[in-house]
């Protein structure tokens, strides 16, 4: 069966927006739960599932046509080749293989094809399992020992504090912002906390807004800690610099408390004592004697937009991410695995135990009571250094969160479960449904080269680590190219992915796996100066337009908080030979969440950008800057009745796009003076969506 795009299709007219908003909102509370495949390890800037499916099936079905119903249904799309140059954890690839096309999924950074490769393929849950136990065989016992209080219990976690001396007087500080280290997720509710004293380090019970209290030892503990923002405050009254005091090196961190897990299922905070400290003195002298040949991260840190925080708290080397109980713990697990008979299965827990480093480190932090315990590292899409980092049980057990064992459940298992037998959110009308029989079961045999891939039969998925602006698909061999590029700026991937593959490079989690001491790679699209990253995607527009079919369609989501991301993008694809027929606002994450507290106009929805190549004569079919306004206006005010959150900043990013697109299909010059007047449009746009002046808020 031959599957041919329709001259017009639903993607560009009647896409339904307000739909898959509705139910990528509902995904995107539990990303892990509805679409497990793409979530056994951390990609940053994850798009929705949902949302791609209803790219792929708007992008095949015919303008005027029921996009909603193609949605929900079992469309067979056997016979087409989906292309993702910019693959990241591999939804695309995911979604088209539901959809029964075959997937290509590049992407430059060997972190993510690793991510894809779990994505796609299929495991033996039998092997899996046994896989597993060799494992934990090989290390549990070792592991667990290590996280023993001195009568034998269980320590889920261990809290530390980094120290200072101080510049004037070299006496200790110990940087707590507050001594108030443990409360509820809901503290009016449930006021109880847990308190420790920054002068001797006990712990007791207290409320999370006590005013003062007396510790074990006759110390008086009030709210304040030593720390406060950058400057810390000495016990003699000294102010410094947190810094400017670090003397060239890391923070050193002091053990102050314990959440133990106790015989009858409770669990109990505890201060530490000196049998804990020669435990983890023991840690120290056993990470100095693992063998040469034991797993341990490698790599120094290089300067960048993502590490730059960590490097001026003086981490150099990824090995100073973590203690040295941590090393020793992570080491024993890591090496049991890498030790396993090569096979999809060993992959996978390669992949599932790079996806604990995320919980296991000096950067993570403690969330509190009535929610998972483990702030992970990446929260802040920054290597952020933590004052007060907590250390968890790697393994864990049953009362842990972020641990090996647990999220063998929570991501092996289930992805398994969901490539079996995939379940999709499907809004019927009469509410948000999840049902299953609308996709094919995913599991593709992985090819490594365009030849190998085309000579599969059945299910298929072509997954590599390349720079998708050369490739060795051939002319006009690919149905659809469907992805979600990089930022320009911001959250640069190979910087943060490098965390994981200090790791990797080592356990070679399949054949082929990059063994360089970096994920940063020349041809990086990612790239501060606009001009760098417009060349750099220019050379991948160019290539998907060389393997797309004639009259096939590019599509790609996009939010730039920069005009000139806007404008480079748009530029791009001119000089590389598309005409942009369409720019639908759809949502595109969930909309609450650390990064978005603090942007000055959070986004909340996606541009999907749908293009044709000029060469099979494709026009923009707005005839004016005034229509193509008016086009943006509308798609905004659909969603917006239909009680999508509407932001400022979707107004602004979504008008940006359309009339930039307009303004570049006319061949004016996209230069600042036009990319003002744009602006001034958008910001019109704001208070005429939104009832409120410029970079107001939205419902």
């Amino acid at each position: 069966m031959t599957v041919e795009v329709p001259q017009r299709t639903s993607l560009e007219s009647n896409f339904p927006a307000a739909m898959l908003s509705g139910v990528g909102t509902k995904e995107s509370w539990r990303k892990e739960v509805h679409r497990p495949a793409t979530s056994t390890h951390k990609w940053w800037a994850k798009r929705l599932g949902t949302v791609f499916r209803g790219i792929i099936t708007s992008a095949t079905t015919p303008d005027g046509a029921d996009a909603v119903g193609a949605y929900g249904s079992s469309l067979d799309l056997a016979g087409a080749i989906v292309l993702d140059p910019f693959s990241g954890s591999g939804v695309t690839g995911v979604e088209a293989l539901k959809l029964g096309a075959k997937a290509v999924c590049f992407d430059i950074n060997p972190v993510a094809t690793l991510v894809q490769r779990q994505a796609v393929q299929p495991w033996d849950l039998g092997s899996l399992e046994a896989a597993y136990k060799e494992v934990e065989s090989a290390c549990r016992s070792e592991v667990d020992r290590l996280h023993r209080t001195e009568d034998g219990r269980t320590v889920l976690y261990y809290f530390w504090v980094a120290t200072l001396g101080c510049p004037e007087c070299s006496k200790e500080v110990r940087l707590f912002d507050s001594p108030v280290f443990s409360k509820n997720a809901y503290p009016k509710r449930v006021p109880k906390a847990q308190i420790v004293c920054p002068e001797c380090l006990s712990v007791k019970e207290s409320r999370y807004d006590f005013v003062t209290e007396t510790c074990l030892k006759g110390h008086v503990i009030t709210q304040r800690g030593a720390a406060r923002g950058q400057l810390a405050t000495c016990g003699n009254g000294h102010s410094f610099k947190v810094l400017g005091a670090l003397n060239g090196s890391p923070p050193v961190y002091e053990m102050y408390a314990k959440m133990v897990a106790n015989s009858d299922g409770s669990k109990s905070y505890e201060a530490i004592t000196d049998w804990d400290r020669e435990l983890y003195d023991e840690c120290v002298a056993a990470l100095a004697g693992l063998s040469q040949s034991a797993v341990l991260p490698r790599g120094r840190l290089a300067p960048g937009n993502n590490t730059d925080q960590a490097l001026k708290w003086n981490f150099r080397e990824w090995r100073e991410f973590f203690n040295a109980r941590q090393l020793v713990s992570l080491s024993l697990m890591a090496t049991a695995i890498r030790d396993l008979t090569g096979s999809p299965e060993r992959e996978a827990l390669c992949a599932l135990f790079s996806g604990t480093l995320e919980f296991n480190n000096l950067f993570t932090s403690f969330k509190g009571e009535g929610t998972g315990a483990v702030r992970h590292m990446f929260s802040h899409h920054i290597l952020k250094p933590e004052r007060t980092p907590l250390e968890a049980h790697p393994w864990g057990t049953s009362q842990s969160s972020g641990a090996f064992s647990t999220l063998f459940k929570s991501r092996l298992q289930r992805a398994h479960e969901y490539k079996t037998k995939p379940a999709d959110l499907v809004d019927r009308g009469a509410g948000i449904e999840r049902i299953s029989g609308v996709s094919k079961p995913v599991g593709a045999s992985i090819a490594d080269s365009w030849e190998s891939f085309v000579s599969i039969e059945g299910q298929a998925a072509y997954v590599a680590t390349r720079n998708s602006a050369q490739t060795d698909i051939p002319d006009g061999s690919v149905d659809l190219v469907v992805t979600d590029p990089p930022y320009m700026d911001n959250v640069h991937y190979a910087e943060l992915a490098d965390f994981f593959h200090a790791w990797l490079q080592h356990m070679q989690p399949y054949i082929g796996y990059s063994d360089a001491t970096t994920t940063r790679r020349v041809g990086e699209v990612q790239h501060a100066d606009p001009a760098e990253f417009g060349k750099a995607i220019e050379a991948v527009w160019t290539e998907s337009a060389r393997v797309l079919k004639p009259g096939g369609l590019l599509a790609f989501t996009f939010h730039q908080a920069r005009i000139s991301g806007w404008v480079q993008v748009v530029e791009s694809l001119r000089r590389s030979g598309w005409i942009v027929m369409a720019v639908q606002p759809v949502k595109g994450e969930m909309t609450t969440s650390v990064v978005k507290a603090g942007a000055r106009e959070p986004s909340n929805l996606d541009s999907v950008v749908v293009c044709r190549r000029a060469v099979d004569g494709a026009t923009n079919p707005n005839s004016s800057v005034e229509e193509a306004l008016a086009t943006a206006t509308r798609e905004l005010t659909d969603l917006r009745d239909a009680q999508i959150d509407v932001g400022a900043g979707d107004v602004r990013s979504v008008v940006r796009g359309a009339l930039l697109a307009y303004l570049a299909s006319t061949g004016v010059d996209l230069d600042e003076s036009v990319a003002a007047q744009v602006d001034s449009l958008a910001t019109e746009s704001i208070e005429t969506l939104l009832g409120s002046g410029p970079g107001g808020g939205g419902r």
